[in-house]
């Protein structure tokens, strides 16, 4: 039997088959998701060296650092989305309000 992740999927944070993490986010505005991330990244990296698992909980870290760019890039690549897909309709509004 394989050793349970206890960084990225710790058993005890999911329940029926839910992660823990899913449903925080779930119930959260992506501005307090980030918020959430950010706070669980100081947490760890604060007390990194006082619980006797420093790799541990640095690593953790990590993975809330990671989830909170892949938000970011989310983020991000949904208004480039919006932004090519509004682009032209501009330019075509432009475009018809100096040609009246």
């Amino acid at each position: 039997m394989s050793k349970p992740d206890m960084i990225n999927k710790p058993p005890h944070y999911n329940q029926f088959g839910i992660e823990c993490i899913r449903a925080i986010e779930a119930s959260m505005s992506k501005l307090e998701f980030e918020g959430y991330l950010k706070g669980n990244i100081i947490k760890y990296l604060w007390r990194f060296r006082y619980k006797g698992k420093a790799l541990q909980d640095t690593k953790k870290a990590k993975y809330y650092l990671d989830r909170l760019l892949d938000t970011l890039e989310e983020q991000e690549d949904a208004e480039l989305l919006y932004l090519k897909a509004t682009s032209g309709h501009t330019r075509q509004a432009q475009v018809y309000r100096k040609e009246k």
